[in-house]
C-alpha cells in the first residue's frame, strides 16, 4: 500500500497480517457509512456487505455482524441466544466497548473479546466486505474466515 492508512484502520490491517491473513485494508473515497452506499463503492450486492452492530444486554455487550440486507430482528435474536434484551449501544458505549466509532467498527481489533454474532445469511457469498476500524475503511474476508476471526456464533438474525 502507498498511502498511509488511518491508525484504527492500521491497527486492523496489522491483526490480519499477523493472523496470516493476506487480505488488505483499503480506505475508500466514496461514503461507506451505509451498506447502500458500501455496496456502491464496492461494486457489489449490498447482502455482501456485513454491517457490525453493537447491542447491549445490559450486562454485556454483543456484536451482530448482519448482512447489509438485514435489519436484526432482537427480540427473536435475544430469545435465540438466550438473553432477557438486546438494545442498541450508544455511540459513547460503542467507543468504550471496542475503541472504534460507529460507522467504521470492525469484527475485530477490540478493547476486549465480545460476543458476536454473524448472521447465516451471509454464507452464500463468497466474498463479504466489512469495517476496517476508520471511517470508509473496509476489508474483504469470506464468511468462513470471519467465523474464525471472530469466533462468532451463527445465527438467523431476522
Amino acid at each position: 500500500m502507498t498511502e498511509k492508512l488511518p491508525a484504527g484502520a492500521q491497527r486492523i490491517q496489522d491483526l490480519l497480517t499477523s493472523s496470516g491473513r493476506t487480505a488488505d485494508v483499503l480506505v475508500l473515497a466514496a461514503s461507506t457509512r451505509t451498506a447502500d452506499d458500501a455496496a456502491a463503492a464496492l461494486n457489489c450486492p449490498v447482502a455482501a456487505i456485513a454491517n457490525s452492530l453493537i447491542f447491549t444486554t445490559g450486562v454485556e455487550p454483543i456484536l451482530v455482524m448482519t448482512s447489509g440486507a438485514h435489519r436484526v430482528n432482537t427480540k427473536a435474536l435475544a430469545e435465540r441466544i438466550g438473553v432477557a434484551a438486546l438494545d442498541r449501544a450508544t455511540p459513547a458505549f460503542v467507543k468504550e466497548t471496542t475503541g472504534q466509532a460507529i460507522g467504521g467498527v470492525s469484527p475485530i481489533g477490540h478493547l476486549r473479546p465480545i460476543r458476536t454474532i454473524i448472521d447465516a445469511s451471509l454464507a452464500v457469498h463468497e466474498r463479504i466486505w466489512v469495517a476496517a476500524g476508520a471511517p470508509n475503511a473496509v476489508f474483504p474476508t469470506t464468511f468462513d474466515d470471519l467465523r474464525v476471526l471472530t469466533s462468532g456464533h451463527i445465527e438467523n438474525v431476522t
